[in-house]
């Protein structure tokens, strides 16, 4: 009997757990080249391998996909800048030290997230409530974040802190995307020239204290 040559689509049975962070790896990697309006729950279960039906038993909608994606990333931003914060408060403890740690968080991050960051810095779905609310989280939290580490390092009261703390962080997440899009610069040197631009601002408020 001659073999069966037709097509067939792969069904291998995977551990829940294992199969929703597949569909998750796969959507972010569609989502951050194609954009959220350019790719349907078809795309991503032809792309994951399995049926609709598997595909809607994890997530209800292709929003709600998106929404814990960008959450996710959001999650990974914070943790990276907590990370860098730790390391930069151990002695000795500096200002300068803080913002080359923010700095150096967002180049890292940007760099280790490839086209990914861009559904938290570049989203095309913001005019969505929820979406924007995920976004605006990561934000806030990352601001937060630095907030802490200048009253705490730089001894700055917390209007200024809260004030220069987002300005830092719309610094370096411009800083770190533009770096990334042209390589024009090696990210040490991406991460030494703006923190000298943004301590310089800093260490005035210190001085004038």
């Amino acid at each position: 009997m001659a073999p069966d040559s037709s097509p067939r689509r792969r069904t291998s049975r995977m551990a829940k757990d294992a199969r929703r962070a597949q569909v998750l790896a796969t959507a972010q990697d569609l989502f951050a080249r194609e954009g959220f309006h350019h790719v349907s729950m078809d795309d991503i279960a032809e792309a994951v391998e399995v049926s609709k039906p598997v595909l809607y038993r994890h997530f209800p909608s292709k929003l709600d996909l998106y929404l814990e994606i960008v959450e996710n990333r959001g999650q990974s931003l914070v943790s990276t800048i907590d990370a860098a914060l730790e390391v930069a408060a151990r002695e000795p403890p500096s200002g300068r030290d803080v913002v080359r740690a923010v700095v150096r968080a967002y180049v890292d991050f940007v760099e280790d997230a490839g086209e990914s960051f861009s559904l938290l810095f570049e989203s095309d779905v913001t005019r969505d409530a929820a979406v924007r609310e995920r976004v605006e989280q990561a934000s806030d939290a990352a601001a937060r974040a630095v907030c802490r580490g200048l009253r705490e390092l730089a001894g700055l009261p917390v209007e200024h802190a809260e004030l220069l703390s987002t300005a830092l962080v719309g610094m370096a997440r411009t800083a770190a995307t533009h770096r990334y899009r042209t390589r024009s610069v090696s990210t040490d040197a991406a991460v030494e020239s703006v923190t000298q631009l943004a301590w310089r601002g800093v260490a005035g408020l210190v001085r004038e204290r």
